[in-house]
């Protein structure tokens, strides 16, 4: 299952979500599940956000390589699963290709919908999108330009989201499109390995 996140700039919140996913692939063995990222405004070539590159590593995750890209119709179209940021992204995403929006949601929508009807499929959450429809919003906002709080407050969001999502769907997923892509290598000595973290939200 290969899923594509998508912000606007690709330096905070996407790239966040990317490198996340990446390395829960790595921590469950689900070479299956690959994850990239970009942006509709896009500061192409830049690396994370210092803050949100902090934010990661402090969950576990690693930022090395990684270049703000600019999202492009072939990307959607080669993705499983498009997760957005906000619902504004999410419509601009179904508007990119066909059938593009039976495979869009917001992350937050999606974790809502798996989590109240047990879908273990892309095809069974948007089968249910419009049975559960959210009449609040439901948008994870820009940290850019906030403090290494607010970073964190975001990254946490993130993560308490998209890894019941992926745990539900990714063993169950078949990707689309046969490709190699680069997994992520997680550094000995994180300062919050992505095992602790699950352990402490299974705590809670």
């Amino acid at each position: 299952m290969h899923v594509l996140f998508v912000c606007n700039s690709n330096v905070c919140r996407s790239v966040i979500a990317e490198r996340l996913a990446r390395a829960f692939a790595v921590d469950h063995g689900l070479p299956g599940l690959t994850a990239d990222s970009a942006g509709t405004r896009a500061l192409v070539g830049f690396p994370a956000e210092p803050l949100a590159a902090e934010t990661i590593a402090g969950l576990g995750g690693d930022t090395e390589g990684f270049k703000a890209r600019k999202l492009k119709p072939e990307m959607v179209d080669r993705a499983d699963l498009v997760l957005t940021m906000t619902e504004s992204l999410r419509e601009q995403v179904a508007e990119l290709g066909f059938g593009a929006a039976a495979r869009t949601f917001t992350l937050p929508e999606a974790h809502r919908i798996a989590k109240v009807t047990g879908a273990k499929s892309i095809a069974a959450l948007h089968r249910a999108r419009n049975d559960l429809a959210y009449v609040g919003r439901e948008n994870i906002a820009d940290p850019i330009g906030l403090s290494a709080e607010a970073f964190l407050e975001v990254g946490d969001r993130i993560a308490e989201l998209l890894f019941p999502l992926l745990g539900a769907l990714a063993p169950h997923e078949q990707t689309r499109y046969v490709e190699q892509r680069p997994g992520l290598v997680i550094e000995p000595g994180a300062a919050r390995p992505l095992s602790a973290f699950l352990a402490a939200q299974r705590g809670r």
